[in-house]
């Protein structure tokens, strides 16, 4: 049923108001939450790897095994590489073995990481050693000291910033489609129905 008027028309505006307003926060949050839940997702499985690889070599060292023996022969430039790398570090947190370096020498994680390993048995962090470089290390204790393993994040945060744009183009896509809605309703809502 159609209105004429400038009032029925601002009676119809409000209606699609109180229609839309509801719902798009609603669809807000769940864009939200649905983006949340896959970034942190993908950073968790990122970790995967690494807690492998770190647990197997403490698990060789502390069953006899050399440092040496626990590293990968050819040096891996973690600035570049998105390969893993390990460290592994003696009782005073000095390295004794890495296949890992950052402009040529071994890579210092921050001394926190490694008493968090000792403290706690395994020490999952992102670590920044210098703008535009981001590593997930996992770290875990050995009988004689601790063993991190790392990996570039490059990939990871390419891929939610891939996410980022599809969960926000769905948004949007959605808000346009609930305007619409919205709008709809109210110019099909009956005349005596409508709110004053």
């Amino acid at each position: 049923m159609e209105c004429a008027g400038p009032v029925s028309l601002h009676v119809r505006l409000r209606l699609a108001i109180l229609v839309f307003l509801p719902v798009a926060v609603l669809a807000t949050g769940l864009a939200g939450l649905v983006y949340l839940v896959a970034q942190q997702d993908g950073r968790w499985l990122a970790n995967e790897p690494q807690a492998q690889l770190a647990e197997d070599a403490a698990a060789r060292l502390d069953a006899g095994g050399t440092p040496r023996d626990q590293v990968g022969p050819a040096p891996v430039d973690i600035a570049r590489s998105l390969a893993p790398f390990i460290v592994v570090y003696g009782a005073a947190d000095a390295i004794l073995a890495t296949d890992g370096t950052l402009d040529g020498q071994p890579p210092a994680v921050p001394a926190g990481v490694l008493a968090g390993a000792r403290a706690w048995g395994l020490d999952a962090v992102t670590w920044q050693p210098r703008p535009g470089v981001r590593i997930a290390t996992v770290t875990v204790p050995w009988n004689g000291g601790t063993v991190l393993a790392g990996r570039s994040l490059r990939l990871v945060e390419e891929h939610a910033a891939t996410l980022e744009l599809l969960v926000g183009g769905g948004w949007l896509a959605t808000l346009a489609a609930l305007a619409a809605a919205a709008g709809a309703v109210a110019r099909l809502w009956p005349k005596s129905a409508a709110p004053a």
